[in-house]
């Protein structure tokens, strides 16, 4: 691991010594052929190797490489990996920058398929704009935007332009305080972004894999001074329900899988019935509003003081 990190410093050293020594047509190649390396031997480091396949302890493969298309628009080069592990096929869109900065987003196939009806209609869009105007920007720089949902992830879509030019940027969030991703694509860049996205969508459908149906929006209630939110997601084991308590600067999660809801049910069934009969309420009037009447309660704090159960670290790339 040291000599691959030591390796990937001294190849962003050289990237940097070439750039400024060499000129023209040798340095844009040289330039390109390092950054490639970097690429390479960084997902080596982070254990996504290329494009063999990672496996679990038991020999299993987890995740395996179906295909890749790599991109050069302007002075970014963009990979994108058609991917699978046991939930589905996905794909991973890489960013590589002119300084060799590294970010990431992934995409279900099915909303890889939603992304690209996007580009087309913001590429339009594009094309319909005049001459950058700083005195007709909007504040923000946003000039259109949309937004993808896709179980517990969300993709925000913004055309966006600053003095560098105009660009679209795309940020994945995962609910109840996931990490935000994002990358940038310049936006002379989205036509020939979405027909590589195209021909891998064309390989390899739009199906996700795993359960087909639509998973059940997540629902919280509020009592006293803790707030339970209720997800449903999904895993290489299954769907499951998280329930997670949360009140300030703390959260606890468990994870129920779906085979165990009717059992759970049952025996909250019971508890309830047996409080009813001894007059000790159960009328549910302590558990405060139910979610379709809360609007003011706010998402669960991600400050590094919260407490967070094993099962809270299931959250898993997506079907990626």
């Amino acid at each position: 691991m040291r000599i691959y990190l030591q390796f990937i410093i001294t190849l962003s050293w050289s990237v940097r010594s070439f750039q400024s020594a060499l000129i023209g047509e040798k340095k844009k190649k040289l330039y390109i052929y390092l950054n490639q390396v970097i690429y390479i031997m960084s997902d080596v480091e982070s254990g996504d190797e290329r494009p063999t396949s990672r496996r679990t302890a038991g020999g299993q493969n987890e995740e395996q490489e179906l295909a890749s298309k790599m991109l050069q628009i302007q002075s970014k080069r963009f990979y994108l990996d058609v991917k699978e592990n046991p939930r589905g096929r996905f794909i991973k869109v890489a960013e590589i920058g002119a300084d060799g900065r590294r970010s990431q987003i992934y995409l279900a196939l099915s909303t890889a398929a939603e992304f690209r009806d996007h580009l087309s209609s913001f590429s339009d869009f594009y094309s319909s704009l005049g001459p950058p105007n700083p005195d007709t920007v909007p504040e923000d720089g946003k000039l259109k935007s949309e937004v993808m949902v896709k179980a517990n992830r969300r993709y925000y879509l913004d055309l966006k332009e600053n003095t560098r030019g105009r660009f679209l940027r795309v940020s994945q969030t995962i609910s109840r305080g996931g990490p935000r991703s994002q990358i940038a694509i310049p936006a002379q860049g989205m036509i020939e972004f979405r027909d590589a996205l195209t021909d891998l969508l064309e390989e390899f459908g739009t199906e996700d894999g795993g359960f087909r149906g639509e998973l059940p929006e997540g629902r919280h209630i509020r009592v006293d001074n803790k707030i339970f939110y209720f997800d449903i997601g999904q895993n290489n084991r299954g769907v499951f329900m998280r329930i997670s308590e949360v009140k300030t600067n703390f959260r606890n999660a468990i994870t129920i899988p779906e085979k165990s809801w009717s059992r759970f049910r049952d025996i909250f069934g019971d508890y309830v019935d047996k409080m009813k009969e001894s007059g000790g309420g159960g009328s549910g009037s302590a558990a405060g509003p139910s979610s379709s009447s809360v609007s003011d309660i706010p998402p669960p704090p991600t400050s590094s003081t919260t407490a967070t159960t094993s099962s809270d670290r299931e959250r898993d790339p997506p079907n990626k």
